[in-house]
């Protein structure tokens, strides 16, 4: 456990890093880098990921694109992936491989879209580092406006799997 809370903790210092984190998102998400996302808050429970209403994020209807906010919500639960499975061993590999999403409101302004699913992440990431076999897990983002309406609801799918040792 003691390994795990070290990889969260260099993890979270990575993601609170502004640089640092600009610098991954534009070598790995450089989308998500041009619509602006940023993690606002990060823990070993939940993440909270923001995105603003801005010319590169913006359709006809003078909303965010629904794709941008499909972004943003997909990082505040992959952040949380990434976190329980950032150098761990074996490797785990992890994948969206379902998502939904209900829109209630006009998406204007900044919006942020909260995971409070890492509880359930972290033990689906043991799960499978365990037995070697493929575990899923249903993750939660809700996002809401800056009056704290809420916008949209999405619900991703994510799949986890430790890596053989060939290819870890």
């Amino acid at each position: 456990m003691a390994n795990t809370t070290t990889s969260v903790n260099a993890f979270q210092q990575i993601v609170n890093s502004s640089a640092k984190f600009r610098l991954f998102m534009l070598a790995k998400l450089p989308m998500a880098y041009l619509a602006g996302l940023r993690v606002k808050s990060l823990s070993e429970d939940s993440a909270a990921v923001t995105i603003p209403y801005k010319y590169l994020n913006k359709n006809p209807f003078r909303s965010i694109y629904f794709a941008c906010l499909s972004m943003a919500a997909e990082l505040s639960t992959g952040v949380l992936c990434m976190m329980h499975v950032y150098k761990s061993t074996p490797a785990v590999s992890m994948l969206v491989t379902h998502m939904e999403a209900n829109f209630t409101k006009k998406a204007v302004g900044l919006i942020t879209f909260t995971c409070h699913n890492g509880q359930q992440i972290q033990e689906a990431a043991e799960r499978t580092k365990a037995t070697g076999e493929g575990v899923t897990i249903v993750a939660t983002s809700i996002g809401v406006d800056e009056a704290g309406d809420k916008v949209a609801e999405f619900r991703f799918t994510w799949s986890l799997k430790a890596k053989s040792g060939k290819n870890a």
